[in-house]
């Protein structure tokens, strides 16, 4: 008898939820906010074009805009060492010293360095036969 009661409680529950829910669906308010919701969703977030995918973007340009300045100072600080290079000789002669190690007949180059590293083994392209 107590089961019959509960189950005739739980019945009339679920009687008014569908008669609410009945009565929601049908209202237009229900209906214009479900659109509405949807097309926030739709254009904020799910769609290649969303405002999500914009702000990304913009964050992309401004990177790589800083990346275009780097470039940018690069090549203008080359272009000055070019006309230096082209200019004079004695220039181009202090960057094979410094950065390629080329010494002239009667010289000797002793490299120090203060840096701490590991010793590393020799490579050798040269293959033993």
């Amino acid at each position: 008898m107590y089961l019959c009661s509960q189950i005739n409680y739980f019945m009339k529950v679920l009687t008014s939820i569908k008669a609410y829910v009945l009565r929601m669906w049908r209202s237009v308010y229900f209906k214009y906010a479900v659109v509405c919701i949807v097309g926030i969703l739709l254009v904020g977030f799910l769609d290649d074009n969303s405002l999500w995918n914009h702000f990304k973007n913009l964050q992309h340009i401004e990177e790589l805009s800083r990346e275009k300045e780097k470039y940018n100072a690069d090549f203008q600080r080359d272009q000055a060492q070019i006309k230096e290079l082209n200019k004079n000789p004695k220039a181009m002669e202090k960057i094979a010293r410094e950065r390629y190690y080329m010494k002239a007949d009667d010289e000797d180059i002793f490299i120090l360095s203060d840096d701490e590293r590991d010793a590393k083994p020799l490579e050798t392209n040269e293959k033993v036969e």
